[in-house]
Order: C-alpha cells, then structure tokens, then sequence
C-alpha cells in the first residue's frame, strides 16, 4: 500500500523560505513522476511542481518557477520542494502524489489516496 508522508510546513514571512518533504513506500515510484501539489482555502488541488523519478528531470507551474526547486532522493525515497521568495498566495496545504505522464498543470495525483498534507501559512 502507497504511503505518503509530507513534512516541513510552518508560519513564515512574505520573502522567507521552507523545505518541504514526502517521505514515499509501498509503491515503484521509478515508474512514475511525482509531484507536489496545493489546495489554498476555498480552490481545487493543483499541481505547483513535479520531477521525473528516474532522470530528476522537473516541471514547475508558471506561478512558482524561479522560487520553487523540486528534487528528490532515490536512495530515501523521498522528494522535497525547496520554497524561496515566498507569497501570501503561496498560502496553502500541501501534498504529494505520483503524477502520470506527460505532466502538466492539469495533471492529477495517481495514487488513489492522499497523505494529510502539510499546512503552509505566508504572512504579509
């Protein structure tokens, strides 16, 4: 059974920064693209960043790019999303999936569940 276990959110200052991680089991993530995703107050869960599991290869929505790094780990099974310059519209919680290929903003997770997400709050 997939497991997905995100970490590292928190209260920050508009221009300030996290590191946020997904711990993954239970699944061959080699075949897939995994991604970062966010659901802000009130709006639908997107997609923010994603990264080819075998090649490293990332993708980032316009809004993010230049601000977020995404990276993973193979060895620990794990992917992180380096956020600088952050925004009050930054604003959400924050979860990972698996995304299917080929990636774009649409894209939806692949495992069927979700982790619980971790909260990230960007004051003004």
């Amino acid at each position: 059974q997939v497991q997905l276990v995100e970490s590292g959110g928190g209260l920050v200052q508009a221009g300030g920064s996290l590191r946020l991680s997904c711990a993954c089991s239970g699944g061959t993530f080699s075949v897939y693209h995994m991604g970062w995703f966010r659901r802000a107050p009130g709006k639908e869960r997107d997609l923010v960043a994603a990264i080819t599991w075998i090649d490293g290869k990332p993708y980032y929505v316009d809004s993010v790019k230049g601000r977020f790094t995404i990276s993973r780990d193979t060895d620990k099974s794990t992917v992180y999303l380096q956020m600088n310059s952050l925004r009050p519209e930054d604003t959400a919680v924050y979860y990972c999936n698996a995304v299917l290929g080929p990636v774009s903003a649409t894209s939806t997770g692949a495992c069927g569940s979700w982790g619980q997400g971790t909260q990230v709050t960007v004051s003004t």
